[in-house]
């Protein structure tokens, strides 16, 4: 058995991407004719619900092999209401399968997948005359006059009525929408960080324990330890923190309000070209940058859809923020969350920023139309989906990501470990004698207008373009092997000072802020590049890439020079 859930839509008459997959899905426009199409319906909204079903239920529509059942959502929603409509009821009237579900505690299920998999009759009841909006409107009526008072709310103010009438108001809702990112800032930075530390020094006392106990050359002890566990490490050290982010945005998600972020949003985004719709994609992109560009297919505009793709690999995602901690650490302890949260509300200057520009260069002719959105009734957010989502979300990282991060360091030690000048033995050789080091050397006179003229950072930045995850790692192998043990400084945070402070001549808070700026605008990571290439074609994703590049170094260069001064 084969169960595809394609995306949502109102209609059949798709308006965006994902309207247009879930349509063709439906009607075997696809090749794939299905045997059982599933209607959603919410209870809550069913006019709405009925028109979709009688498009779909209409002559021709589908495919004379295919049923229909209707899934009833929302029923507790409903009854909040004094919607006294039951699944019974609605089956008897439209003479379909008609199975009353709640996603969130599991109940129905069982008994929807009996209904698909059992050999029940066709359609017994009425349907459109033909896909005419004029005949679907009509057979709509007429199932809505039949059922009478039973999708009749009754006038009640319910919770969800008082929390709108203030949340939505902006003078309100953009406020409290402020303090919802920060302290989702707030749990990415304080609630990780023991665990992530935990997770590094548990890593550094596996790595003691096997690299004596490997057989073989000295250099297949540094290839497992330095490479494949440091890699492992690294990818393991980045799950509670994308926990949390997946975890918060599922709570978000789950529980109504992003669709709320996107009612209170959408006047202060229409002066960009957009709606609020896009603020959804943005806000994910905090999350993720893959998944927010993934989600932008729901813009019904395709030039929204370029505008908002091209503005998202500025929204900082976690990778990121263990960066800004680093050099925030390094530089200014004792001011380390502020330059953090400063990181971030650069990252919406920049978004901004550069939606205005794009607003009036590339796509200056996007004109938006207006917000047409559901607001669904506020839920407590179930425990179990939200489990299964931060499950599921995880697993994507480190399938997606967590196979290239240790590719990467994999590469990186090899490269640390193979010498370019002198007799030096593979596994024992000078950084500044190695293939790393020779790449890195290079690079770096490029990032001395920003302070950055140092091979180390030149080298983890190179990398960081594969994963943004991968810098921390590439800067905490290049240490290790530059300096033998007991000699210079003893943490990552002291080499890192130690290193901007001569590469910027003295001026290494200066530095470290153009560091941070820098890794915050430059090129995304590669899966994000690919991503941008799929949706937006190979030279929009090349140009984007090399655009944030020359965005990222001018940026670091402003603000070393700037800062160097005061």
């Amino acid at each position: 058995i084969w169960l595809v859930d394609a995306p949502g839509t109102y209609s059949l008459v798709a308006r965006s991407p994902d309207e247009l997959v879930a349509a063709r899905a439906a009607t075997g426009a696809d090749g794939t004719v299905p045997d059982v199409v599933v209607v959603v319906a919410d209870a809550t909204t069913l006019p709405r619900a009925l028109v979709l079903l009688g498009q779909v239920l209409a002559p021709g529509a589908l495919d004379g092999t295919t049923r229909v059942v209707v899934a009833l959502t929302m029923l507790d929603a409903a009854r909040a209401h004094g919607v006294t409509l039951d699944a019974a009821t609605l089956s008897g009237t439209l003479g379909l399968p008609v199975v009353g579900v709640d996603p969130r505690s599991g109940a129905g299920l069982d008994a929807l997948a009996d209904v698909l998999v059992a050999d029940a009759p066709g359609m017994a009841g009425p349907r459109p005359a033909s896909d005419d909006a004029a005949d679907v409107f009509a057979w709509t009526a007429t199932v809505l006059d039949a059922l009478g008072d039973a999708t009749a709310p009754r006038v009640r103010t319910t919770l969800s009525d008082r929390v709108d009438a203030a949340l939505l108001r902006p003078w309100v809702g953009l406020p409290v929408f402020g303090l919802v990112m920060w302290a989702l800032l707030w749990l990415a930075t304080t609630a990780t960080a023991p665990v992530m530390d935990g997770v590094g020094r548990l890593v550094a006392w596996l790595g003691e324990l096997v690299r004596p106990a490997v057989p073989g050359p000295a250099w297949v002890g540094g290839l497992l330890v330095d490479g494949v566990l440091q890699g492992v490490g690294t990818v393991l050290s980045f799950l509670p923190l994308l926990a949390i982010v997946f975890g918060a945005i599922a709570v978000l998600e789950d529980s109504g309000y992003l669709a709320r972020v996107a009612v209170v949003t959408d006047r202060a985004v229409r002066r960009l070209g957009l709606d609020g719709r896009a603020v959804l994609p943005l806000v994910l992109g905090f999350g993720c940058n893959v998944p927010a560009l993934t989600a932008t297919r729901t813009l019904p505009d395709a030039r929204a859809r370029l505008l908002v793709g091209l503005v998202i690999p500025w929204t900082t995602c976690p990778a990121r923020l263990t960066v800004y901690l680093l050099v925030a650490t390094a530089v200014v302890p004792e001011h380390a969350a502020t330059v953090v949260a400063a990181a971030y509300l650069a990252s919406v200057v920049l978004v901004v920023g550069g939606a205005w520009v794009l607003r009036r260069t590339l796509v200056r002719d996007l004109a938006p139309e207006g917000l047409v959105l559901a607001l669904p009734a506020y839920h407590r957010p179930g425990l179990r989906a939200t489990a299964r989502s931060i499950g599921a979300r995880c697993a994507s990282f480190v399938r997606r990501a967590g196979t290239v991060i240790v590719a990467t360091l994999v590469v990186l030690w090899v490269l640390l470990a193979v010498p370019t000048t002198g007799s030096h033995a593979v596994g024992d050789v000078p950084v500044a004698d190695s293939a790393y080091g020779a790449v890195a050397h290079g690079l770096a006179p490029a990032l001395a207008p920003a302070g950055l003229d140092d091979w180390h950072v030149a080298g983890a930045l190179v990398t960081g373009v594969v994963a943004k995850e991968v810098v921390v790692g590439a800067l905490a192998q290049a240490y290790a092997v530059d300096e033998p043990a007991g000699v210079g400084p003893s943490t990552l945070t002291e080499h890192l000072r130690a290193s901007l402070d001569v590469s910027s001549g003295g001026a290494a808070t200066a530095a470290g802020l153009a560091l941070v700026v820098f890794v915050l605008a430059y090129t995304p990571c590669v899966s994000t590049i690919g991503e941008q290439r799929r949706l937006f074609g190979t030279r929009v994703a090349v140009l984007a890439a090399l655009g944030q590049l020359a965005v990222a170094w001018t940026l670091a260069v402003l603000v070393f020079q700037v800062g160097r001064l005061l």
